[in-house]
């Protein structure tokens, strides 16, 4: 087994989903970034994938500008993520608590936040 069906072995490249998984294929990135002209053609074209992988989750993870507001956060990462306002009902209990929240009608409690905060992979300072 070469050394890049190795690395390949030990990444299995796949979606990223989680902090942790992301954690992981940043650090492995940056091996691989670092190995420079030492890189073979095949670590080349794994070095690619990850970068993509990582820029998928950034782009899905990222927030609005700073100076947004909680419910347009909420908004964009609802948005960014694929999710729509239905996936909210477990964190707002009706619909009308999910639809005043999206338009900023209604404060996001801390509860709230913290839910929000697992659900999208982000601090729940995000909906604060």
């Amino acid at each position: 087994m070469t050394a890049y069906e190795a690395l390949l072995c030990e990444i299995r490249p796949e979606v990223i989903e989680t902090g942790k998984q992301y954690d992981y294929v940043v650090a492995r990135l940056a091996v691989l970034v670092r190995n420079g002209v030492r890189r073979t053609s095949s670590e080349t074209r794994l070095m690619r994938l990850l970068a993509v992988l990582v820029e998928d989750y950034d782009r899905r993870h990222a927030l609005p500008p700073g100076e947004s507001s909680p419910y347009e956060r909420l908004k964009y990462l609802l948005e960014r993520t694929g999710r729509t306002p239905a996936d909210l009902l477990g964190v707002f209990g009706q619909r009308s608590h999910v639809n005043e929240a999206l338009n900023g009608k209604r404060p996001i409690s801390a509860e709230q936040a913290r839910k929000l905060a697992a659900m999208f992979s982000v601090k729940p300072g995000v909906f604060i």
